[in-house]
């Protein structure tokens, strides 16, 4: 993926992933930036769009956070780029959909994101890291399944 702007603060969470699908370009980004429909594919995340803005809902039952983002680029069918400004999440987030033989699409996710918790950011990032890369697993697992 391309580089992207560093979030101005002295702890930095970055979790990337990537999947081939089978579907083409078009298709991948028409479904990925169905906001809504997110919660089809990203492990207990829901979202809502409320004028420019879309707050995604992420925990189970009444323990979570909202996470307020808002598409600051977008170059369909192959980039998009949003902006995390809530006051739990902040820092980017991007998609791509590139062209892969056969009419696939190598879908790339990749966000950038201020770890909460001031001098101990780091080691909590440590500590809920795993369970964030086995979430993007599955949510790119599920983003497969449900496009092919």
């Amino acid at each position: 993926m391309t580089s992207r702007p560093a979030v101005a603060t002295p702890e930095l969470g970055v979790v990337t992933g990537e999947v081939v699908i089978g579907a083409p370009p078009a298709v991948v980004w028409d479904y990925v930036t169905d906001w809504e429909r997110q919660r089809e594919w990203i492990p207990a995340t829901s979202v809502r769009v409320v004028g420019d803005e879309m707050i995604a809902r992420t925990g189970i039952g009444p323990i979570g956070f909202d996470d307020v983002m808002h598409v600051v680029r977008s170059e369909p069918p192959h980039l998009c780029e949003v902006a995390h400004t809530g006051s739990v999440v902040s820092g980017t987030g991007v998609f791509t959909c590139t062209p892969a033989d056969g009419g696939r699409t190598v879908f790339g996710w990749e966000e950038r994101v201020r770890v909460p918790g001031g001098p101990i950011a780091g080691l909590l990032w440590r500590v809920a890291a795993p369970g964030i890369r086995l979430g993007y697993a599955v949510a790119l697992t599920r983003l497969r399944r449900n496009l092919e």
